[in-house]
């Protein structure tokens, strides 16, 4: 099952609820907090559970309706309609470089986290995982898109955790005080 890793992070025992109300252990596969993304399996999974499709993240447009589900302030099996507004949102985790978001004005608050985000064909196009603060603005969420998460699996699947490289550098503009400053000359 993915879902976030936030909603799993602080966990000490994890317990999944089927609609029917039958509650299953669960176990952290992995998980990475740099894209909020985790892989928890059922100790004891249920015969003929079948799984949802997912789908291509890539494929969405801007307009495209989109389906969250989840457990807003506990009111379980909630279902919103909405499209997607944008895509590739950056910044929401307090800057972190790895967010690549999918924006939606289908409801989502909180309790939604980990569920998922849905195109009209019934495929999973990403995972809950953010609300622009109440205080702010409302009608804004963010799901984590399902290519992403899908390119994080294998990982996720044979280490628990994701490995990255990190180059440690930034690209920014020439200023003329930079410039001055690496004895180069201005406009150069």
């Amino acid at each position: 099952i993915l879902t976030n890793h936030h909603v799993i992070a602080n966990a000490t025992d994890i317990r999944v609820r089927l609609t029917d109300d039958t509650e299953y252990v669960a176990k952290v596969i992995g998980k990475d907090a740099a894209t909020d993304v985790a892989l928890i399996k059922l100790n004891s999974p249920p015969r003929g559970l079948v799984p949802v499709v997912l789908g291509d993240s890539d494929a969405l447009r801007q307009g495209d309706f989109a389906l969250a589900l989840g457990s807003p302030f506990g009111l379980r099996e909630t279902a919103t309609l909405g499209i997607v507004s944008a895509k590739h949102r950056g910044g929401v985790n307090s800057g972190n470089p790895f967010d690549d978001f999918l924006q939606t004005d289908a409801a989502i608050n909180s309790g939604n986290s980990g569920g998922p985000l849905f195109n009209l064909r019934g495929e999973v196009v990403g995972i809950n995982t953010a609300i622009v603060s109440p205080q702010i603005g409302s009608g804004i969420g963010f799901a984590v898109p399902i290519n992403m998460a899908k390119a994080l699996l294998p990982q996720l699947q044979a280490k628990g955790r994701v490995t990255r490289g990190y180059l440690g550098v930034s690209v920014t503009d020439l200023t003329p005080d930079l410039a001055r400053g690496f004895g180069l000359q201005p406009g150069a």
